[in-house]
């Protein structure tokens, strides 16, 4: 398993002053949620955090290297990444598509072996997408597709997960579902690290959280030092209503 940790790390978003560094250790074991109105820099943190985008100034490392001095082969052994919005590069079905999560791990020109079919076939069963599996991508709902990059992922199997709102289309049952996947992933080992608009869903599973303002202020902690009303109404800039409910806090605009 493997620690994802940050330096003094600033993300370039153009037009925007320097915010406050982020030096933060993101652990085995922990489920982080990412929190903050639009334009905060939510995605462009994960994708920092993820080798895509690169810093301002700082740096991202895992177990105590530089992300920049390690090869995007090596990076895609140990980290996943769960888009938003994707796109299809070329037609493929829904198998072949959970199958990409294998290709770090072979040899260029090699074929998927067998191993490699029955873990992509226990990550759509783990989905619900099994009776999709020969079905090409490109017909599939939003929700199914967002289904699909995490089967992808799962197939993967890497040892840190960044997801960019990664109950995006989903309807309820599958948002508890996918939330649920993901919570296993940490219990497991992982390190998972999530953007999220839901704040009753990052309240429910996430156990820290890290708070990005639109001038590029962060806070960030344990979730329950973080679920304060005063401190999420000031981030939103929207007065909540909270009440706990089954031991976990809930909150509504007022």
């Amino acid at each position: 398993m493997a620690v994802l940790e940050t330096r003094e790390l600033i993300i370039d978003i153009p037009e925007r002053a320097d915010g406050r560094p982020l030096s933060l250790r993101m652990e085995p074991g922990q489920t982080w949620g990412i929190l903050g109105p639009n334009g905060a820099g939510k995605s462009t943190l994960l994708h920092t955090l993820g080798g895509l985008n690169r810093p301002r100034s700082g740096e991202v490392r895992i177990d105590d290297t530089p992300l920049r001095q390690m090869r995007r082969s090596t990076i895609a052994r140990q980290l996943g990444l769960v888009f938003q919005e994707r796109q299809d590069g070329f037609p493929a079905t829904v198998l072949e598509t959970a199958l990409i999560g294998r290709h770090p791990f072979l040899s260029p020109w090699q074929l998927e072996g067998g191993d490699d079919l029955e873990m992509a076939e226990k990550a759509l069963e783990r989905l619900e997408l099994s009776d999709l599996a020969d079905r090409s991508v490109s017909t599939l709902s939003g929700g199914e597709r967002q289904r699909v990059a995490l089967a992808t992922a799962l197939t993967q199997s890497p040892s840190i997960w960044l997801a960019d709102e990664p109950t995006n289309h989903l309807d309820l049952r599958h948002q508890v579902a996918v939330m649920e996947l993901l919570s296993e992933q940490a219990r497991a080992g992982h390190t998972v690290v999530m953007c999220l608009h839901d704040l009753n869903l990052a309240a429910r599973w996430c156990d820290h959280l890290l708070l990005l303002y639109p001038d590029g202020e962060a806070c960030w902690g344990e979730a329950e030092s973080m679920l304060k009303p005063k401190a999420l109404e000031q981030l939103y800039g929207q007065p909540l209503t909270w009440a706990e409910v089954d031991g976990a806090p809930v909150f509504v605009p007022s």
